[in-house]
């Protein structure tokens, strides 16, 4: 089995000291860093940074032939990419400062506890990965495209704001950092979750956990499993959704509801990429990458305490959300198109014609369920249908009362109230005509439909308008 290379750019070591080189990969390695170029003689260096993909180079200062200071400085100016971290055997704040200047991105003393300068190479590969995602962003927003639209041929839309959202994701496809996926239940965040999956290429699977609900024990059993005996009534050994999903992507769902002792694992589980299962002593290396979503509000959430400040943080690295149905209503129709030919096929049923009143009396609805909604509202049409047009009266009994899916007045904030300020308040008679009208222009003429908009009878809209023309 082959393993996948962390980072996709390499890591490249020059030092002349043969067992110091050996030394730090072994480390490196055991943090998950696997992309690795060792160099021994600082001369080959140049010729190494121009046959590679280098993002990171960890260059030791005192080195014969070209030392750590003349190439720092030529790094700096053939490849500005490339983050420099200096390592020295001397502990001096002169020398330190002048690399910094000269464009390292940190200096270490070798002296220094090894694992101090692991984090900062983890730190600089983390840093170059979002530099590498922003400059592809840009890209693909200046030449307004799409490399895979077929990743995205299960989301329904034509809106031009989805269609930013997957060049987004493209561009951050292949991060090992967490993605935030955010938005109101029922708009297609799993969706989303899984064209990531398919446009990241990893090798693994897409492991989906719902984590709603789940306690302490639950979650770390779920996650991270457990050995035979770790706990009574654990006869066999079990591996947790972490090792399932190998190199591929670990969907956490409803991240919204972890409870705080869980959210102290996962930023574990993000921060150091391993995790224990229960019962054992001898850490595993999560190779998988982390994605999560939620319809809640975790910055809310976060602010009153129910969230941890530095796990929201760390999730949302990269952050994706996925707008309302009503704020793309042009959607609507494309929608409805696809739930009728998909719903016609289950049901065995010719597809049905549509009235050329629905689409109207669907934009005109706020869709709290979202694309979810509109789906279960097309299956029920297609299962109830008999032959010929389709009927709106199963659409019609979704929505509820006349008017119910409208905000009540009284529930209205001052500042969402038109009349709320003003120094005249319009006569009753002026109001009513131009909430008719307004009915009237949203229904696109059609009276049955603004009278539903309105909570009236068909009847009763068509005496006020006779009345009003005369």
């Amino acid at each position: 089995m082959t393993t996948t290379l962390y980072p996709s750019f390499s890591i490249l070591l020059v030092d002349d000291e043969p067992d110091w080189l050996y030394a730090i990969s072994i480390s490196l390695e055991r943090a998950g860093i696997t992309n690795i170029l060792t160099c021994s003689d600082s001369r080959e260096a140049p010729r190494i940074l121009a046959d590679n993909s280098v993002g990171v180079v960890l260059l030791d200062l005192t080195m014969p032939h070209l030392s750590g200071e003349e190439l720092l400085c030529r790094i700096s100016e053939e490849h500005p990419e490339v983050t420099v971290i200096v390592v020295s055997g001397l502990n001096q704040l002169e020398t330190a400062v002048n690399c910094m200047r000269s464009g390292a991105f940190d200096y270490y003393v070798k002296t220094s506890e090894e694992q101090r300068i692991v984090k900062g190479v983890l730190r600089a590969v983390r840093e170059q990965e979002l530099q590498r995602e922003n400059r592809e962003m840009r890209r693909r927003i200046l030449y307004d495209r799409l490399e895979h639209p077929e990743a995205f041929g299960a989301i329904i839309t034509g809106d031009k704001g989805m269609r930013s959202i997957f060049q987004y994701l493209e561009a951050v496809a292949g991060s090992t950092q967490p993605i935030l996926v955010t938005g109101e239940s029922g708009v297609g965040k799993e969706l989303v979750v899984r064209a990531l999956h398919e446009l990241s290429g990893r090798k693994g699977e897409l492991v989906a956990v719902n984590v709603a609900g789940l306690d302490d024990v639950m979650v770390a059993d779920t996650l991270f499993g457990h050995l035979k005996g770790a706990f009574t009534g654990a006869g066999e050994a079990r591996r947790g959704m972490v090792e399932q999903a190998g190199e591929g992507t670990l969907f956490l769902d409803e991240i919204g509801d972890l409870g705080l002792a869980s959210q102290v694992k996962l930023l574990r589980l993000l921060q150091e990429s391993e995790y224990y299962p229960i019962g054992s002593d001898r850490p595993r290396r999560m190779r998988a990458r982390v994605v999560v979503a939620t319809h809640q509000d975790l910055a809310a959430r976060q602010a009153a305490g129910q969230f941890r400040k530095d796990l929201y943080y760390r999730l949302r690295t990269h952050h994706v959300h996925i707008p309302p149905l009503r704020q793309r209503k042009g959607d609507i129709p494309l929608l409805l198109d696809h739930f009728l030919e998909q719903a016609s096929r289950e049901f065995g049923k010719k597809k049905p014609t549509v009235p050329k009143e629905l689409p109207v009396l669907l934009a005109a609805y706020d869709f709290p369920g979202n694309v979810r909604e509109l789906k279960a509202m097309v299956c029920d049409a297609v299962g109830t249908h008999r032959g010929g047009v389709l009927s709106m009266e199963s659409f019609i009994k979704a929505f509820g009362e006349p008017g119910a899916h409208g905000a009540p007045a009284q529930a209205a904030a001052p500042d969402a109230n038109p009349f709320f300020g003003l120094e005249r308040l319009p006569g009753f008679t002026e109001v009513i005509d131009l909430l008719v009208a307004e009915a009237v222009r949203r229904a696109e003429g059609n009276q049955s439909n603004a009278a539903r908009l309105l909570g009236v009878s068909q009847p009763t809209l068509s005496k006020r308008l006779k009345h009003t023309r005369s």
